[in-house]
């Protein structure tokens, strides 16, 4: 899935259950209200849209 920033409804960080302290992936909503778990890898379309949408002055929830 190749999102844009301007579909990105929501992103919120997802925590290892081992060590708490350190963040595995995102989950990704965008407009339609479909989710993805996003890796932390600067190659992926979908992280890289994510980063324009901070850029853009948007915050990532923390984790539940």
């Amino acid at each position: 899935m190749d999102t844009g920033s301007e579909n990105i409804k929501s992103v919120r960080w997802v925590k290892d259950l081992i060590d708490t302290n350190k963040n595995l992936y995102m989950i990704l909503t965008v407009k339609d209200d479909k989710t993805f778990s996003v890796p932390l890898d600067p190659d992926n379309t979908d992280y890289q849209a994510i980063q324009e949408w901070v850029a853009e002055g948007n915050t990532i929830e923390a984790a539940e």
